[in-house]
């Protein structure tokens, strides 16, 4: 993945709290491990009015929910009920909200182990207030600022949003790796330490 520095974009609502997993993305969906294309099922049983999603044909997209109204196209932020992400630990889930498009998603409670998810997976995960949440919510049309280096969410009139967001996964989406890839960026470095640790344990006898 790419480092990420900036997401500046306007905003998609989901106002229903304690949207889970298994409604981000449904249990039947997770026989992949790839990850290329698994949008087309993020919130599969809301954006479609019948079947099950899995023919290119059908079923029919509903015009009612947010991800398939047209002013919404292309949208890379979140705003989303209390609780998002809550429910069972599949990494499927921000896997398909990336391939959605999104880059952030806004609540004023995101679950842990989504949250940790996301995190790997180059996927910002914002915690607010919940009244500045709402107030967010009013004005989805907004094209808001989330600045990673600066842990800010901010909007065009000037108001500046801090989130919490720590030193390690901060490095890493600015950097673009995960905790994998963030070592072996570093591997000359932990080689010339294992070196000298080696040769100081020598001397040491």
């Amino acid at each position: 993945m790419s480092g990420l520095q900036f997401v500046r974009s306007r905003s998609v609502v989901l106002r229903q709290t304690n949207i889970d997993t298994d409604q981000i993305i449904p249990a039947r969906f997770l026989s992949t491990t790839e990850r290329k294309g698994l949008g087309r099922y993020a919130f599969n049983d809301w954006r479609y009015l019948q079947g099950d999603g899995s023919a290119p044909d059908e079923p029919a997209p509903n015009p009612a929910f947010a991800f398939n109204r047209p002013e919404n196209a292309d949208r890379a932020i979140l705003l989303a009920g209390r609780n998002f992400g809550c429910g069972s630990s599949r990494e499927h889930a921000p896997w398909a909200l990336t391939d959605l498009g999104l880059q952030a998603i806004v609540s004023s409670e995101i679950a842990d182990i989504f949250r940790n998810n996301a995190l790997k997976n180059g996927l910002l995960p914002v915690v607010l207030d919940e009244a500045d949440v709402q107030a967010l919510m009013q004005r989805p049309d907004d094209e808001l600022t989330v600045d990673v280096r600066a842990r800010e969410l901010r909007t065009p009139d000037g108001r500046a949003y801090a989130f919490p967001l720590d030193t390690f996964a901060q490095t890493c989406l600015l950097e673009g790796v995960d905790e994998l890839g963030y070592l072996l960026a570093r591997q000359p470095q932990i080689q010339i330490y294992e070196t000298h640790a080696h040769e100081a344990r020598q001397h040491a006898r």
